[in-house]
């Protein structure tokens, strides 16, 4: 008998049936950031030989029956559901595409199998991206095998889309496997939607397994401290480099590059010219690289929309306070109390700081001598939330902190290196004070009503009130010590009757 889950986790699987491979994915929860707890991905290349012939590759389809046979048996010993196909570009547009599904509705009986069309691709692909970067805005390119989805987003808003033949294996049939000759196939089909140039000096967001490579090659050339693709950002220029170098590469060369996935040494090269192209037509001044796309944007679509409205990190922190911390109450009132040290601080600090509250206890469970490392690690290693590189670093170093890491412990190496000096120092200012508001107040709001901090004439003040439960101790003296140093200030506390 399959397995159940709980009925407040429930699971939902998707297949995305593309041109070039077929993955499911299992989500859990009704979340608002989708956590992703199986994922399996076979290359089947469905859509080789498409370009010429018009239909679906014969040996990709006997394997892919076989596969979805097995997909729909992990999702029902899972006890997944919905269970649901989305199928694009390759099966969509070839000729014995509806054969196929039909097929596929033969064996999978009960098992809903939407063609998607290119539009309708685009738009889920754009959720998708919209789950982990709510406020993205500019262009969106999602890359397959067969086809490029382009979606203008306007600071969080779904703009125009379009759908065009340039996946990557549709593009290499196109141009008898010649990078060079793409790229006069791209700029052609590039020209056709004008607002593409309406996204020049925003982001470009790349979703897809050729870009998500790219990506991965350039953070190996480069030492990147963070092996995650997720929200990996680069420059115009460093993009534009990367690009050149992989669309003149010989095989050879590309094979030797650090990092390079086998499968998708082939289709690289003709990933890099629809990149390098793109830049030239959009003027986008960064390039953001997301691991979530069309999946993503099928789970959303599943939530209700008062969740789907809540933002993703201070959701993920909340979830993350219920199921590690100790007391679910305490964050909001530590938001509160560090308040005073911080007088200037932006709408986007002050996020990252109740963040930093919210996540203050992941640790509580972990032995005393790693809770420092593990909640660094938790932290900056979360999959499925919306976080930056650098908000990961931000937060992962201020709860080292918090739980008592020597400030140049080895392994706060990669958020080191992912901050600039005023970040770090912020930090660091902060973790100090969320130590010593859990030395004051035994992680309970209670205790912590019984205190106060104020910045007064150069010096940072404890305030204690009598009879509350507290009192400056040895351990509460130096760690105010060292957070008024921290802030440039002299330690002073003092007893309010």
């Amino acid at each position: 008998m399959p397995y159940r889950p709980r009925s407040d986790a429930p699971r939902r699987a998707v297949v995305d049936l593309g041109s070039n491979s077929v993955r499911l994915v299992v989500f859990e929860g009704d979340t608002r950031n989708p956590i992703a707890i199986f994922n399996e991905k076979a290359v089947l290349r469905l859509g080789r030989g498409l370009q010429e012939s018009g239909r679906l590759n014969p040996e990709g389809m006997a394997q892919a029956l076989t596969v979805m046979g097995r997909y729909r048996a992990v999702a029902e010993a899972m006890g997944a559901a919905p269970f649901e196909v989305l199928a694009t570009a390759a099966v969509r547009e070839a000729a014995n595409g509806a054969e196929f599904v039909a097929e596929l509705g033969r064996r999978m009986a009960d098992t809903p199998i939407r063609v998607l069309a290119g539009e309708v691709e685009a738009r889920l692909s754009a959720e998708g991206v919209l789950s982990g970067i709510p406020a993205a805005d500019g262009l969106l390119a999602d890359i397959g095998g067969g086809s490029l989805e382009l979606v203008r987003i306007d600071r969080g808003i779904i703009g125009p889309v379009a759908t065009l033949p340039l996946g990557v294996i549709r593009l290499a049939e196109r141009a008898g496997g010649d990078p060079a000759k793409a790229r006069a196939i791209v700029e052609g089909e590039l020209a056709g939607v004008g607002w593409v140039g309406q996204t020049g000096g925003r982001d470009l967001y790349l979703v897809g397994g050729a870009w998500r490579a790219l990506a991965r090659i350039h953070m190996a050339q480069t030492g990147y401290p963070l092996a995650m693709v997720h929200h990996y950002t680069i420059s115009r220029e460093e993009a534009r480099d990367l690009a050149g170098m992989i669309a003149q590469a010989p095989r050879r060369t590309i094979e030797r590059l650090p990092a390079v996935p086998r499968r998708r040494i082939e289709d690289l090269p003709f990933a890099a010219v629809v990149l390098r192209r793109l830049l030239r037509a959009s003027g986008v001044r960064r390039v953001v690289f997301s691991a979530n796309g069309l999946r993503e944007g099928w789970f959303m679509a599943l939530m209700p929309p008062d969740l789907r409205a809540e933002d993703p990190l201070l959701a993920a922190g909340r979830e993350m306070a219920g199921r590690l911390g100790r007391d679910p109450t305490l964050p909001p009132a530590l938001f509160e109390w560090t308040a005073p040290l911080f007088p200037r601080e932006s709408a986007e600090e002050a996020r990252l700081r109740l963040a930093a509250c919210w996540l203050s206890d992941i640790g509580s469970h972990e032995h005393p001598e790693y809770r420092a490392e593990q909640s660094f690690l938790r932290v900056l290693r979360q999959p499925g939330i919306g976080l930056d590189h650098h908000a990961r670093a931000f937060l992962a170093l201020t709860l080292a902190l918090r739980y008592e890491a020597e400030p140049d412990a080895p392994f706060l190496a990669p958020a080191r290196l992912l901050l600039d000096m005023v970040a770090a120092s912020r930090a660091v200012a902060l973790g100090w004070g969320l130590r010593l508001a859990y030395t004051l107040s035994a992680g309970t709001p209670d205790l912590l009503a019984g205190t106060a901090l104020v910045v007064r004439d150069g010096h940072l003040v404890l305030r204690l009130a009598e009879g509350s439960g507290v009192f400056a101790g040895e351990s509460v003296i130096r760690r105010l010590a060292t957070l008024a140093e921290a802030l440039g200030k002299e330690p002073l506390a003092e007893v309010a009757a």
